[in-house]
């Protein structure tokens, strides 16, 4: 089979930490068939397997460049030939999923003022927050994570991905892209329930296929937070954590953290003590996301 590629450089918001990106990718593989990290010559090269226009494309990134002059050189590869739309979205696809444009001077700026949180910062320094490949997928997990252990989410999302999603192979790499919503959503609820062996959860993954397939991303990922918020929560089985995690772990909506999440809770307590957490995370707004996920990296490191 044919592959066609094409290549280009992008310059990450600094600073930013193409190696901290990738040890978190190792740590928190939640799809581990999507994505593949190699060591080729000591520089580290990111596979990552995207859905995109109902296409699969391969994105190969590697750093070139330094933590406070970041640059990122990738390549593109799919089975047909990549025209300037498909390109683009793709290259929107990985950056967003490594949140290259984030901001975080400010940020750092008021960690640094925070004598507990500021040693904890240094450790993370350029880290940008890896999110899930897309906020859809971030809504499957969350729905299949209720009530579920660790192993059987991912063997879940892994079911998913193997049956529905597209597959190529690049450098050798077998890589399978999570499938996108328009491709779920015309599946029977019994057949996402048959996949995954949970009946109810298979229609659950139906309601938010369909709502995805229909999403206006610009409004995602833009609009007022509890516009945003508002909308997932009326999505059957996406309650209001579910709703929080997909903004700031889907989506990278750092203005607010899902709430009653024991491990955010757990993470808190372990830097802090018992120090209530909204006290807490209204230092840091709206960054209180970025807050919150840096301390859960660092508790797990």
């Amino acid at each position: 089979m044919a592959i066609f590629k094409v290549a280009g450089t992008l310059a990450p918001a600094a600073p930013f930490s193409f190696d901290l990106a990738l040890r978190f990718i190792e740590r928190f593989n939640n799809l581990a068939a999507a994505q593949s990290v190699t060591t080729p010559a000591s520089r580290p090269v990111l596979y990552k397997a995207l859905g995109v226009y109902g296409r699969t494309v391969v994105a190969r990134v590697q750093s070139t460049g330094q933590v406070e002059q970041p640059t990122l050189d990738y390549a593109l590869f799919a089975p047909e030939p990549i025209d300037a739309d498909l390109a683009a979205a793709a290259v929107d696809g990985f950056a967003f999923y490594l949140s290259l444009s984030d901001e975080l001077r400010r940020f750092y700026a008021a960690g640094r003022a925070d004598p507990i949180f500021a040693p904890l910062l240094e450790t993370l320094y350029g880290y940008h927050q890896v999110k899930f490949t897309t906020p859809f997928e971030s809504a499957c997990w969350a729905v299949i994570s209720q009530r579920n252990q660790w192993v059987t989410v991912q063997r879940m999302q892994r079911a998913l991905a193997e049956t529905f999603g597209g597959r190529l192979t690049v450098d050798g790499l077998e890589l399978v892209a999570f499938p996108e919503p328009e491709l779920l959503a015309v599946v029977p609820p019994a057949e996402l329930a048959r996949v995954i062996g949970h009946k109810p959860k298979g229609a659950c993954l139906s309601a938010v296929a369909h709502a995805f397939a229909g999403a206006d991303q610009r409004f995602l990922r833009t609009a007022p937070y509890a516009e945003v918020d508002a909308w997932l929560r009326g999505i059957r089985c996406l309650g209001p954590w579910s709703a929080g995690f997909v903004l700031m772990r889907g989506l990278g909506r750092m203005e607010g953290l899902p709430p009653g999440d024991r491990h955010i809770e757990a993470a808190v307590a372990e830097c802090y003590g018992p120090t209530p957490l909204n006290a807490l995370a209204r230092r840091y707004a709206p960054y209180q996301g970025y807050w919150a996920h840096y301390l859960l990296v660092a508790q797990s490191a």
